[in-house]
């Protein structure tokens, strides 16, 4: 039996065990149509791992959303950004369903919800109802697809949960149908040297290896030629059928001469450790080209339970004189196989290029905490910040400090603290702590204010500034004019905006008694729906209040007719 068909049987062995660990027959779709996905679950985000999938809506919004089986709404929460409006239903059998991105809830959770938010005077709501006090039984409609949130265009995230420990576990193992004959692709392929006086084709740093596709199906990479300890490391992509997106790939094993050294898949995960994703990529290659390398070896730091054999944590002692054959299996959930070869030959050779360490003045010692006084800052990083010690790069200035920069990840969060001892009480009123970007312009970075001190907390290098915003925020009507009749409209819609420290809060009223708006920051419009009916008044008086995050504020007030 050649190794092909060896490893293909090992892959469909182990996504059988992985099924028979939950239910398959228990839940429906949460959608009627054809599962298409834009993203999988495991996939790598910024600082997480994705934990659902991003089932395509067919480019629209208000596709109804069914419930996967009968259970209890436990949670609801419509935030600006993150899962925007998002559900969670409980389902008897210990699971939760979580869905996402959503465009409004059923009739009667959508009246619930809003009651909520009426009480509350806020849009931002989240609300925990009592087991059995929101029911839901199998195919009920409980809401409608949408693009809320930090979504980037209309889908539905969905996930299933363990009720108990709140830890995402991959939909495609209940059951669910999605078209997939397509095997992973392989983009690009790296060699590390992980030791001292280690080399990797006449290299101490990271080389990256050609390779080609092979008659069966299988592809060659070009012979290393190595000593010292090794690791590799790739880019790489999964394709379901009927969609183009590169989405993440479920599983991947790394084989030395026959012996298991790497093995991790996306079966699940818990929140508490997604974050760690920056010790499984190159993050330093990240930063400079946003590309994600996954490693095949462990950083020290590597805190991540997604490993199922872990030999010499993925490293690979090269000895001089001894060949090596690594074999590089990409797999997604349906057991779809893309295979490399990747001989390495131990041979001494020197180093024609050589990885020179950056120094600078100050050491960064990571298990401890360090503080820095950067003249118009002070930086304070807690113990465990970040995940390997580093030489930090640090510039003073007057108004403006440089703390390193993108390319390493911080884990937890540290304070920047600005004297503002020199301003003038009325010039603090409306400065803030600005964090650069590429193109010098100033992000607003949420800024705490005590005495002759500004402070932000924050998990992002690079450089902070202090700037002023003394312009307020702009608002002018969207879909209605000044003393229109609107007896034929089923809402009201303005545009808000705020170019340089953001919008910080908004309100309404209609002849004096709040409106619930509902606030689309991608598209900068704020959403009163008629259906509400608090008023029935034939003329409405409508105020808008808008207020940036350093107090400027404007107002905005319009007269309309509607019976």
């Amino acid at each position: 039996m050649n190794r092909v068909l060896c490893a293909l049987l090992l892959c469909f062995s182990l996504l059988v065990k992985a099924q028979d660990k939950y239910p398959q027959d228990t839940f429906r779709s949460p959608l009627d149509i054809p599962l298409i996905l834009a993203g999988t679950f495991g996939e790598l985000r910024s600082n997480h791992f994705h934990s659902g999938i991003d089932i395509k809506t067919q480019q629209r919004q208000g596709l109804p959303i069914y419930a996967i089986a009968d259970g209890s709404v436990t949670r609801i929460k419509i935030s600006l950004w993150g899962y925007g409006k998002a559900m969670y239903v409980a389902h008897p059998n210990g699971y939760t369903s979580v869905y996402a991105h959503l465009q409004k809830f059923s009739p009667e959770i959508e009246a619930y919800i809003k009651n909520v938010q009426y009480k509350k005077q806020s849009y931002e709501v989240e609300v925990f109802p009592d087991y059995g006090e929101v029911k839901v039984e199998k195919g009920d409609v409980i809401a409608y697809t949408g693009n809320t949130g930090g979504s980037s265009g209309p889908h539905l995230h969905f996930e299933i949960r363990s009720s108990v420990t709140e830890k995402p576990t991959n939909p495609l193992l209940y059951g669910l149908e999605v078209r997939d004959a397509t095997n992973p692709i392989l983009s690009q392929l790296f060699a590390y040297p992980l030791s001292k006086n280690a080399t990797v084709n006449q290299s101490n740093k990271k080389s990256q290896i050609n390779f080609s596709k092979q008659k069966d199906g299988t592809f060659l990479a070009d012979k290393i030629i190595a000593l010292g300890t090794v690791g590799l490391g790739f880019i790489g992509f999964d394709r379901q059928d009927m969609a183009a997106n590169k989405n993440g790939v479920y599983s991947v094993q790394q084989i030395v001469n026959g012996q298991v050294y790497t093995d991790y898949d996306f079966e699940t995960f818990s929140f508490g450790e997604t974050r760690y994703i920056n010790t499984l990529i190159d993050y330093d290659h990240y930063g400079k080209s946003r590309q994600r390398i996954q490693r095949l070896f462990k950083d020290p730091s590597n805190r991540l339970s997604i490993y199922n054999t872990l030999k010499n944590d993925g490293k690979i002692n090269i000895k001089e004189g001894l060949s090596y054959t690594v074999e590089l299996l990409l797999k997604d959930i349906e057991g779809n196989l893309t295979k490399v070869i990747i001989p390495i030959e131990g041979k001494k050779e020197s180093p024609k290029i050589v990885d020179k360490v950056e120094k600078t003045d100050d050491y960064l010692i990571a298990k401890k905490p360090n503080n820095y006084d950067l003249g118009a800052a002070k930086v304070y990083f807690p113990a465990n910040t970040f995940y390997n010690d580093f030489y930090i790069d640090l510039e003073k200035g007057s108004d403006t400090v440089k703390i390193h920069n993108s390319r390493i990840p911080a884990h937890r969060n540290f304070t920047i603290t600005f004297d503002v001892s020199k301003f003038k009480k009325e010039e603090r009123d409306k400065m803030f702590i600005a964090r650069l970007n590429k193109k010098n312009e100033a992000n607003y970075a949420s800024t705490y204010k005590r005495g002759n001190t500004f402070t932000t907390r924050t998990r992002n290098l690079g450089t902070y500034t202090l700037a002023r915003d003394t312009i307020a925020p702009k608002i002018r009507s969207k879909n209605f004019k000044e003393k229109q009749w609107l007896n034929n409209y089923s809402y009201l819609s303005l545009m808000i905006s705020d170019d340089l420290s953001g919008i910080d809060t908004y309100s309404a009223t209609l002849n004096g008694e709040w409106i619930l708006m509902e606030y689309e920051p991608k598209k900068k419009t704020i959403t009163y729906n008629f259906d509400d009916k608090i008023l029935d008044q034939t003329k409405c008086e409508l105020k808008v209040v808008v207020t940036d995050n350093v107090g400027n504020s404007t107002t905005f007030t319009s007269t309309f007719y509607r019976k």
